[in-house]
């Protein structure tokens, strides 16, 4: 599996190895003895799966408070998203800035989305089905997001009218967020 560092520290796209023939394809898409080789432990603790019947359909943009913040490894396993992270981690230098990316079931990418990020995805076929591992569990309570058309974050979605939850059709712009991340470097 190769590590591919993003544009926004801590933020990773995976692309697993993928051996095909004539019957289909393997991959791994998760091993703890790799994810640690590269210096990444978690516990993940929870699988999650969606499915968005229609195209232009925006899940996010989402995050979960501390004691509940959690890291995301995700993948679409069908169809073909147009992923986009956001770092919200006060004193962080790419602190607010914003990525996006093609997944798909296709190209297998994957992505690593570290405590502290906010994330969202905009399906770009119907009946795409996105599945991911978190290491934290889900919390009604810790739960909240970013405005999808937040003229901050002036995200370029492929959608100009998208099919949201009622949740995500109110959610508050970046400079009104409830967050408590805190950036620490590595170094």
């Amino acid at each position: 599996m190769k590590f591919i560092s993003t544009s926004l520290i801590d933020a990773y796209i995976l692309e697993p190895n993928v051996y095909g023939d004539h019957r289909g394809f393997f991959m791994e898409s998760f091993s703890a003895k790799i994810f640690e080789e590269h210096g990444f432990s978690f516990d993940f603790v929870q699988d999650n799966h969606s499915l968005s019947a229609e195209s232009g359909t925006i899940r996010g943009i989402h995050y979960q408070l501390e004691p509940y913040a959690q890291t995301k490894l995700l993948r679409v396993t069908r169809g073909a998203v147009y992923d986009v992270i956001v770092d919200i981690r006060n004193g962080s230098p790419t602190y607010g800035k914003w990525e996006g990316f093609i997944l798909s079931e296709d190209n297998k990418k994957q992505l690593l989305v570290p405590k502290g990020f906010a994330h969202g995805f905009c399906t770009l076929v119907k009946d795409t089905e996105v599945q991911y591992k978190v290491d934290n569990y889900y919390s009604p309570e810790h739960d909240r997001g970013i405005s999808w058309n937040d003229p901050q974050l002036n995200i370029p979605w492929p959608t100009n009218n998208p099919i949201l939850s009622e949740k995500d059709k109110k959610q508050p712009n970046l400079v009104d967020i409830d967050y408590q991340f805190t950036f620490k470097s590595k170094e």
